[in-house]
């Protein structure tokens, strides 16, 4: 069975008598988003839940997570392919500024991180890839919380046996992803310092507590912390008295360009690592990698020489046609050449404007949003040009019934995470917002709610 057919068997089950669509089973409060959450995710999620999961076939899930390797090793072969090697021409092209170009050409991997979250709608046709975030701060790895917690309830407990469902432990997978990444093997005990930026870390330390808490319940030592409180002497990083063998950072590219200060505040990290005395987990570059503006450079037509069908193939399911803003010609998904400019203003309720490396839907502008005039539109579009922002095709996601207050389906707009790690298939999750609220951005910032993804497991 693939994702609408296991959808449409469990929504047909909560409608037999007995059974409560509100809460997906007989216990627990009502609500639209029932009774999920614990300490550790309300510190993200603030208590708002779905009330049900998700659902991926087997079949779906293995081409899923094939096409999403595949993107990852094309956006991997970029620097070579098209800047002969040179990472510094590709950051720049990508969209990133003189002073983040500095800090990931201190800051470079050997190899582009297998920790990514696609961030995905699923139309008609399948799924299409937003974005590709890649590296540590991805967020929605404690998904595996809400699984056991929705699993707990006997009415989708069962419908999850009958139909041989299961999840990722996308926390377990993390922790895999840190020690394996940074080049530790069994019996190694690196310690951890989880750093965020110092105008976040109030904010986020309570959270951070609790997923330290959680990394130590898998054999991780781990301490929370700001990029400001860690210091390198003695051939060593320090957090205080304590040695730190991996700096996790949570902080993003974005950040480096807050104020004058800010590259001095992470300038020696930057250069304890490059003398080994620190690992980063994951090196600044993984940033470039994850720029729309890659995805942009995998969209262009002019590209598609470089790729074997296959590769096309696997790019042509899930990429969204996407392209930095520049003057002069593109080329539309059917070959049609056009001025991008002329053609963004004659279709503004078809396409999005997104900065390149900002997150958590800042920037990002939906000619479709309400109110948005033609010369506003304009205006934001001439601003953009030449400047590190891309134009995307809109996608029109299909909608998920879920519960309202009296127990009533009502349609919500996911959009999925999904997650790739050293392992593989790492798990995914899903935000939602009433698709009434008219759907512009989708995350946690917006208001989403949040809830697991249960995925067919092979056949024995």
């Amino acid at each position: 069975m693939d994702r609408i057919s296991l959808t449409r068997a469990y929504l047909a089950e909560l409608g037999r008598p007995g059974a409560d669509a509100r809460t997906a089973g007989p216990a627990g409060p009502a609500g639209p988003v029932g009774p999920v959450g614990s300490a550790f995710l309300d510190g993200m999620y603030e208590g708002r839940y779905l009330s049900r999961p998700l659902f991926l076939g087997h079949a779906e899930q293995v081409q899923l997570h094939a096409d999403l390797e595949n993107l990852r090793t094309a956006l991997a072969a970029l620097p070579d392919l098209l800047f002969g090697g040179d990472f510094e021409a590709f950051a720049r092209a990508v969209g990133l500024t003189d002073v983040q170009v500095s800090a990931v050409m201190r800051g470079r991997g050997a190899t582009v991180s297998r920790q990514t979250r696609a961030d995905l709608y699923a139309d008609d046709t399948g799924f299409k890839l937003l974005e590709l975030n890649i590296g540590s701060a991805v967020g929605g790895m404690d998904n595996p919380d809400m699984c056991r917690e929705l699993l707990a309830r006997p009415h989708l407990a069962d419908f999850a046996e009958r139909h041989k469902l299961g999840f990722v432990d996308s926390l377990r997978e993390q922790v895999e992803n840190i020690v394996v990444e940074s080049g530790y093997g069994p019996g190694d005990d690196p310690v951890v310092a989880l750093t965020d930026w110092p105008d976040a870390y109030g904010r986020m330390l309570p959270y951070m507590e609790a997923l330290c808490e959680r990394w130590g319940e898998y054999g991780l030592e781990a301490y929370p912390c700001h990029v400001g409180q860690l210091e390198a002497r003695d051939g060593r990083v320090w957090l205080g008295e304590r040695p730190v063998d991996i700096v996790f950072r949570v902080f993003l590219i974005g950040d480096l360009l807050k104020s004058p200060e800010s590259l001095r505040l992470v300038d020696p990290i930057l250069d304890a690592a490059d003398r080994g005395e620190v690992r980063i987990f994951t090196p600044l570059d993984s940033a470039v990698y994850a720029s729309k503006g890659a995805l942009a450079l995998l969209s262009d037509e002019r590209n598609r020489r470089l790729f074997g069908a296959d590769v096309l193939a696997g790019l042509d399911r899930i990429l969204t046609w996407t392209r930095m803003v520049r003057p002069g010609p593109v080329t539309l998904e059917d070959g049609e050449s056009v001025d991008l400019v002329e053609y963004a203003l004659a279709h503004q309720h078809d396409l999005v404007l997104k900065p390149t490396s900002l997150a958590g839907g800042t920037g990002v502008l939906p000619g479709w949003t309400p109110g948005l005039t033609a010369q506003e539109w304009s205006t934001r579009i001439h601003a953009a040009l030449d400047r590190p922002y891309i134009l995307q095709r809109r996608v029109r996601p299909s909608v998920e019934l879920f519960a309202d207050d009296n127990g009533e389906l009502r349609p919500w707009t996911p959009l999925w995470g999904v997650f790739t790690v050293v392992n593989g298939y790492g798990g995914a999750y899903v935000r939602a917002t009433p698709a009434d609220g008219g759907g512009l951005v989708v995350n946690l910032a917006t208001g989403a709610h949040a809830g697991p993804v249960l995925h067919g497991l092979a056949p024995s």
